[in-house]
């Protein structure tokens, strides 16, 4: 409240200032025959001239604004309230003052408006700025033990960021400079901060200049452009942190909160999934949408999606509780007027299933529920073929009864010519998909895509468990690649593939090119601000059961074609007949009961494309 009245006081004491002012300098400071009248005129006027500059400062927040942060609009601000005062003290000038005083001869002269209205914008406008470089002068000199900062980037974004970082002196930073690749931005200064080089010179600025931190600010960059940014910041050995894209900023507003560490997804820069929204809606919107496996990592993004197209109702089927209820209370909380039901229930079990269908009539089905881990399957391979062949029969059957109108089975690129058991039984899927779609009335579908960034399971959870305790980090062999792709957009483009889907296709999703996994090993560790094979050690470890050195997306006696959405492709499909599936499952239906070496030699019968990898 003190601060609000001193602007209050010496508002009052400016105002007055710049109207004595634009009389001394409209007259020359050389008032003598009509000094006393003037004089009187003005003494009328104060009054009024304080009143006006108050309200007008009030309506346009001119004290409730944190002068500490001013910038352009707080400007602004002060010569749209100063005009808007200035013409009431005109109106007030031209027609009280001339009825009070009865002289018309003292009315004051139209120049005296504009000399005080210029005065008035320089002396409230000037005064607050001063406070505000006052208030901040220590933030600009105090630089001792101030952790050295380079801010990539020198557009509004980077502008906005350094407003945030003098206004929080408890970050401890001190920017040394910028980086930008427009040539015309070279060696300028930006908010007093200097475009020392473009993206080729951030290792030798970081030298030169012993920086620690590095601040990637181009949020409206493509990824392409981020990815080889990252890659050269990450060669510096500096902490790594980066603004979200420029869509998960509210308002395009810089908030010093929205900064996070740069990550893997980070550097494998894959570029944002475009989706024909109009397109799924016309499938999902108003639907009942059921999705199998719905508590794991993709099921859980699955449903995440989902919600936004307005479905009737989404079921979230699922045999382990915890992660199903935790998506559940997430989705009710950003969504309170969805209706969203939990299934505990198991794939396996044909009756549970029959009457879930029955009940809740769900028109589309998203299965991702399945048996993924390579060896623990070639070691169970009985329970690889229970749940993933037989419960996507049950599933199937019971899609087929209930007249769904569409199944998008969820499939992996371990199934393309696979070494393990676990991706022989998702090419199983595939072909039952397939043979499903030529005799009923539903749309029967697969998605074919590789690993999944941060999923449940896979590698990058485990390495930074390993790097947590300090290592070492664990690799099967120097040369094994993989597909990777983001959660989020494994998701959208299953969904995408959907609303494409007329039956029968198997869908391939475009993972871009494939990753080193020792690769991935180093980059982590580096991100996690240590060196590898000294702070951290990779050793490896020899290929595990059924694991291949590559991966394939598409079985190599077929060609993809392409489709409308540029990440999606279909392969050709395969003729398969029903009664070779219904004996096939009774087969599988009985070996789940003998040996294992029984069950590796059924699947080898079963899908020609399995060779057995010891």
């Amino acid at each position: 409240m003190r601060k609000i009245s001193r602007f209050v006081y010496s508002d009052a004491v400016l105002i007055v200032l710049s109207l004595f002012g634009s009389f001394l300098l409209r007259f020359d400071f050389g008032i003598d025959r009509d000094y006393h009248g003037y004089l009187h005129l003005i003494v009328w006027s104060i009054l009024p001239v304080i009143i006006f500059t108050i309200i007008f400062n009030k309506i346009f927040n001119l004290y409730n604004s944190i002068w500490r942060y001013a910038s352009i609009e707080e400007l602004l601000s002060v010569i749209y309230s100063t005009t808007a005062s200035n013409i009431g003290f005109i109106v007030y000038n031209y027609f009280v003052n001339y009825k009070l005083l009865k002289a018309s001869y003292y009315r004051f002269p139209f120049s005296v408006h504009i000399i005080f209205w210029l005065l008035s914008i320089a002396l409230l406008g000037g005064s607050r700025f001063l406070y505000r470089i006052f208030l901040n002068r220590d933030r600009r000199i105090a630089k001792d033990g101030k952790r050295k900062l380079l801010i990539i980037g020198a557009g509004d974004a980077a502008v906005m960021l350094i407003k945030e970082i003098l206004s929080h002196k408890e970050l401890n930073y001190q920017i040394a400079g910028l980086i930008d690749d427009d040539v015309n931005k070279l060696n300028k200064t930006i908010s007093g901060v200097k475009v020392l080089g473009n993206r080729e010179d951030i290792e030798n600025i970081c030298r030169k200049y012993k920086i620690e931190d590095i601040i990637v600010a181009i949020p409206s960059a493509d990824q392409k452009t981020k990815k080889d940014i990252y890659n050269r910041c990450k060669n510096t050995k500096c902490k790594l942190k980066t603004l979200p894209g420029i869509y998960e900023l509210i308002d395009n507003k810089v908030n010093i909160r929205e900064l996070r560490d740069v990550n893997i997804e980070d550097l494998l820069g894959r570029e944002e999934v475009r989706l024909n929204n109009e397109v799924i809606k016309k499938y999902v919107e108003n639907s009942v949408v059921l999705v199998t496996g719905g508590g794991g990592s993709i099921g859980s993004e699955l449903c995440r999606q989902l919600v936004q197209f307005k479905p009737e109702k989404l079921l979230i089927l699922d045999i382990y509780e915890n992660g199903a209820y935790n998506l559940q209370m997430e989705l009710m909380y950003k969504y309170p007027k969805m209706k969203i039901e939990v299934l505990i229930a198991s794939i396996r079990e044909r009756e549970r299933l029959e009457a879930i269908f029955q009940q809740y009539r769900p028109s589309v089905v998203f299965h991702a529920a399945a048996h993924k881990h390579v060896p623990l399957m070639e070691d169970n391979p009985s329970e690889a073929v229970k749940n993933n062949i037989i419960g996507t029969y049950n599933l199937l059957k019971c899609c087929d009864r209930y007249r769904v109108k569409k199944f998008v089975q969820i499939s992996t690129d371990k199934a393309v010519n696979p070494t393990n058991i676990m991706g022989a039984t998702k090419r199983f899927c595939e072909i039952m998909v397939q043979a499903f779609d030529k005799v009923s009335g539903t749309e029967y579908v697969a998605v074919r895509f590789g690993n999944v960034l941060g999923s449940n399971g896979s590698v990058i959870p485990l390495f930074k468990e390993q790097i947590a305790r300090g290592g070492p980090v664990t690799v099967t062999h120097p040369e094994i690649n993989r597909f990777f792709m983001t959660i989020p957009e494994a998701a959208q483009l299953v969904i995408q593939a959907g609303a494409m889907a007329r039956g029968g296709e198997i869908f391939v999703l475009d993972m871009g090119q494939p990753v080193k996994i020792a690769d991935l090993a180093r980059d982590l560790i580096i991100l996690s601000g240590l060196k590898p094979d000294e702070d951290i050690k990779i050793e490896y470890t020899g290929l595990r059961k059924g694991e291949k050195l590559y991966e394939e997306l598409l079985m190599s006696e077929v060609a993809l074609t392409s489709t409308e959405h540029e990440k999606i492709f279909v392969e050709k499909p395969m003729e398969y007949s029903m009664n070779y599936i219904e004996s096939s499952i009774e087969e599988f239906s009985q070996v789940v009961k003998g040996s294992k070496e029984d069950i590796f030699k059924l699947m080898e019968a079963k899908v020609p494309t399995y060779k057995r990898k010891n």
